[in-house]
């Protein structure tokens, strides 16, 4: 999931807590989805996830959910918080699982912004987030 207008809104601590407690109750409120690897960039969003209703209806709720609250956050109103389309790709087999949530949580590191994966506080790398 991208933002709007590659802002970097992600990256404010209040709206990434948001977005993680989301992806989150997604598996442990929602049953949505079991929760395999997720990062939160700041301006991009993750998840690798085994759906357990209809993707379409997973990120329609994480976005709406999210957008309301990351909005009021940053004192913005009247403007989309998300892109309005989501990528999503279908995991073929172990050895490509494997190397997606590799990517996930190590996105952080190939861009900088943390020395190692389990240093980036919003992402299952850490499982402590």
């Amino acid at each position: 999931m991208a933002q709007s207008h590659r802002q970097l809104s992600l990256s404010d601590t209040r709206v990434a807590r948001q977005v993680a407690e989301a992806i989150r109750a997604g598996e442990s409120q929602k049953g949505f989805y079991e929760l395999q690897a997720w990062v939160i960039m700041p301006n991009h969003v993750h998840v690798l996830i085994l759906p357990r209703v209809a993707v379409p209806q997973i990120t329609h709720w994480i976005k709406g959910k999210t957008a309301m609250e990351a909005n009021l956050a940053l004192g913005r109103s009247g403007e989309p918080f998300w892109q309005h389309e989501s990528y999503d790709h279908r995991v073929r087999n172990e050895r490509e699982f494997n190397r997606i949530v590799a990517y996930i949580e190590e996105n952080p590191v190939s861009a900088g912004l943390a020395a190692a994966a389990e240093d980036w506080r919003w992402s299952s790398a850490t499982r402590a987030s």
